[in-house]
């Protein structure tokens, strides 16, 4: 069975980054039908009411990956910026 996190069981627990929550005993029972009902939303996956693992839909962790890629790109195309001052200007068709 998957629940709704409420904002009381995170006041009494761990922070929960999800939406709904389930134990890793009825994820044994049935990861698909968890995943099913929890309508492409990612899911905490709760050891002893403390969050142990996030269940995260393929096509939102592919995302995920995504927007780090972009982070990284973006944090190495600024350090570059700061070393603008020490580049070459070249003709392109002396190339």
């Amino acid at each position: 069975m998957i629940y709704q996190v409420t904002y009381f069981m995170e006041l009494l627990m761990d922070k929960i980054y999800a939406d709904y929550s389930t134990s890793i005993t009825e994820l044994k029972k049935g990861p698909t039908a968890l995943l099913n009902s929890s309508e492409g939303q990612t899911i905490a996956i709760l050891n002893h009411n403390k969050p142990a693992a996030y269940l995260v839909p393929a096509e939102r962790y592919e995302r995920m990956l995504q927007l780090i890629e972009d982070t990284d790109l973006f944090n190495l195309a600024s350090e570059r910026l700061k070393e603008k001052s020490k580049a070459l200007s070249v003709d392109i068709d002396d190339l």
